[in-house]
């Protein structure tokens, strides 16, 4: 295959028989994803990132010295990418459960620009003084409130900046039709940042809504 730089900044993309992948650049192997000349496949399965680009988002923000506020930075597969984009940037990765931060700083140990947190998303108090202001805000938390941890957290988004939200539907409600629940969220949102684009997951992620706000 061969690969082409994409329009987005720091991600690449081969095609195979009309099939895209998606790849950053790395010297390094994690998450079972080999370096095949010095280019890491990006599986978009894994990712809600790696699923809105290959849904077709426009305005992805990363750029090579982007600080990134992570919230739900989970075992760090996101995370990871993210840190190969930002080469000379930071992420802040917040994660709530202390078994799987562990696995956040096995990661930081061998990418230097990721920086765990264990800490509450619900409650960004508990590192204010941690966290300096940032040009993004990634969230990928699948909780009832999601929307609402997104916008206590705004406090830490610089004007101009980029909010990116990956909303699941049957986190909110099991019973509401996901498509009634992303014109909720749509609504909310609307009223505290500007939304550039809201893109459906599927066949990636079942009943997952990806929005891309500036604030």
């Amino acid at each position: 295959m061969k690969i082409t730089k994409s329009k987005h900044f720091g991600i690449y993309e081969a095609y195979k028989k009309n099939n895209q992948y998606l790849f950053t650049k790395s010297t390094q192997s994690f998450f079972g994803k080999k370096i095949d000349n010095n280019y890491r496949k990006f599986d978009p399965t894994r990712s809600k990132l790696g699923a809105a680009i290959m849904n077709g988002a426009k305005n992805i923000p990363f750029r090579e010295n982007s600080k990134v506020l992570y919230l739900g930075a989970s075992h760090g597969y996101t995370t990871s990418y993210i840190s190969d984009i930002c080469k000379k940037g930071v992420i802040y990765a917040i994660e709530f459960a202390p078994g799987v931060t562990k696995d956040l700083v096995f990661l930081a140990e061998k990418k230097n620009n990721i920086i765990p947190i264990l800490a509450d998303a619900n409650q960004p108090s508990l590192y204010q003084e941690r966290v300096p202001e940032v040009d993004i805000i990634f969230q990928d938390i699948a909780q009832k409130n999601q929307v609402e941890i997104l916008l206590k957290n705004l406090k830490f988004l610089k004007k101009g900046g980029y909010a990116l939200l990956s909303a699941k539907a049957r986190s909110i409600n099991v019973i509401e039709d996901p498509s009634k629940i992303f014109k909720d969220i749509t609504s909310l949102l609307s009223k505290e940042i500007t939304i550039l684009e809201k893109i459906r997951l599927e066949p990636f992620e079942k009943d997952h809504c990806f929005y891309i706000c500036q604030k």
